[in-house]
């Protein structure tokens, strides 16, 4: 089968899609033939060497953990999935077991190939809604999970202003329709290319990224892209008493911000406690897809991943 590969670490310039062998499911596992994947931050961070101390990778590895797809075959003990169940989810690499949550992992051998083998009992598989399209439902995946989790931890009550750092990725695009829906009042950070795009999902005011510009007495600020341990000026932006929530590594210190009266959490939800993939696909979420590419393209979809502006998800077909 064709997929997308690193052979070793290193930037997404040096992946190739090359043949390897079609992986075969064993015991509670399914194969499915994939129809679309989208790429996320951990299919390049990973073989670019940044984590081989913690998280070291066998080669060839094929990255990708969002997809679509048709269940081929299913191995011994399987009962949820039968072949031909049209189904999408959310998997890791198989070298990511150890932080992959304790509760029935969701891990696989990578999404941008052809086929995949995947773990059948986690709630990060779900069989695919009719109205959900295939390259709909490989954008949703991980930005949906995480999209849920914020806002649970978050608990937006109605008039609430907040500011939305990063609002123009994956998750970004994915929570401005759920902020709105609880009647927050949305202050995002964006290119003035995209301020129509996020208007359209629910922002009410969009701001350039100079943290000179960022509103004052917020209640609530979702950081979604800086890195975690500089975030000094969007703890300004937030009222005495007022939370701050942040995806992004390294995992925060209070201390770090210097206000010790605003809450500050880390939301990262691996064993999803805050609802799985059968509940993203309930959301009627719409998926912001900013740019496709075939298979025989995937190689350069990480690069542009990587390197380019995309607003929303990137999206790879086979």
């Amino acid at each position: 089968m064709r997929a997308v590969v690193a052979n070793e670490y290193g930037p997404p310039e040096s992946y190739t899609v090359a043949d390897v062998a079609v992986p075969t499911p064993g015991p509670g596992q399914i194969q499915v033939r994939i129809a679309a994947a989208s790429i996320n931050p951990a299919d390049v961070r990973l073989p670019s060497g940044d984590f081989r101390d913690t998280v070291p990778l066998t080669f060839p590895h094929v990255p990708g953990n969002d997809f679509a797809g048709t269940v081929t075959e299913v191995g011994p003990g399987v009962t949820g999935y039968g072949t031909g169940d049209e189904i999408f989810g959310q998997a890791v690499p198989r070298a990511l077991r150890a932080m992959a949550g304790t509760d029935r992992p969701s891990l696989s051998t990578g999404s941008l190939a052809e086929y995949a083998v995947f773990e059948a009992d986690t709630p990060f598989l779900a069989h695919r809604p009719p109205a959900l399209d295939v390259e709909s439902a490989a954008a949703l995946p991980t930005v949906g999970l995480t999209a849920r989790a914020l806002m649970a931890v978050a608990d937006v009550r109605p008039g609430e202003t907040v500011l939305v750092v990063g609002a123009t990725g994956g998750v970004g695009t994915a929570v401005l329709p759920l902020l709105a829906r609880a009647g927050a009042r949305v202050v995002a950070t964006a290119t003035e290319a995209d301020e129509a795009i996020l208007r359209a999902l629910g922002a009410k005011e969009t701001i350039g990224y100079a943290e000179a510009g960022y509103p004052t007495d917020v209640d609530l600020a979702l950081n979604l892209t800086l890195p975690s341990d500089r975030l000094t000026a969007v703890a300004r932006a937030v009222r005495p008493g007022g939370r701050l929530l942040t995806i992004t590594y390294p995992v925060p210190e209070q201390a770090w911000i210097d206000r010790p009266d605003v809450t500050l959490r880390f939301v990262l939800d691996m064993d999803g406690v805050y609802g799985g993939m059968r509940e993203v696909g309930a959301l009627d979420l719409p998926a912001t897809i900013g740019r496709r590419h075939l298979l025989a393209d995937g190689a350069q979809a990480c690069v542009d991943f990587a390197r380019r502006h995309t607003t929303g998800k990137l999206v790879v077909t086979m």
